[in-house]
């Protein structure tokens, strides 16, 4: 049970009302995590901003949700895993290769490079040093990339800890953590 009110799209107004509109739009429904947020018009218009942005950016859905399942099993956070494992398959992602995504365990050593920095962020809460960054380099991430990555980790906390703090209820197929899964 949700620890706010889940906003109904078809009762509110105004501002509110216009962000949740677009959002059903674009999912065909209004995810539940969108709903919490919408408490704050402020906070939902920020999410969902960021979220537009990144869908014209440089390093594209299939990597994006890769990103996102990698922070949200380090993070525990199984209702971004389910959400971004459903986006993943959208995007033409497989359901193997969102699972390895989950564990930085992808088979190409450039991607996987960038979801191990992904995780060393979180686990170091952004603490990464030079040699981080230039192992990147090396892999041929641009700056402009590696600058993206990290826009992209910090919005997946946002919306991970949205959701574990709130106990938004998981409103895509459950994936399970790598954590239920020893």
């Amino acid at each position: 049970m949700s620890r706010v009110p889940l906003i109904d799209p078809s009762t509110t107004d105004g501002q509110r009302r216009a962000s949740l509109d677009r959002i059903g739009a674009a999912f065909g429904t209004v995810p539940a995590m969108f709903r919490a947020v919408a408490n704050s018009p402020a906070a939902l218009q920020s999410m969902w901003g960021a979220f537009g942005a990144f869908s014209t950016g440089a390093l594209g859905a299939a990597l994006s949700e890769q990103i996102a399942v990698a922070v949200a099993d380090r993070n525990n956070c199984r209702y971004c895993l389910a959400a971004h494992t459903a986006l993943g398959l959208k995007a033409g992602v497989s359901e193997q290769q969102m699972r390895a995504a989950q564990g930085t365990e992808v088979d190409d050593p450039r991607v996987r490079a960038l979801l191990e920095f992904a995780v060393a962020l979180v686990d170091r809460r952004g603490a990464v040093d030079a040699d981080d960054i230039q192992r990147l380099r090396d892999h041929g991430w641009s700056d402009g990339e590696i600058v993206e990555a990290i826009a992209q980790v910090a919005l997946n906390l946002f919306t991970n800890y949205i959701n574990i703090a709130l106990d938004v209820p998981v409103d895509f197929p459950a994936v399970p953590l790598l954590a239920d899964a020893n």
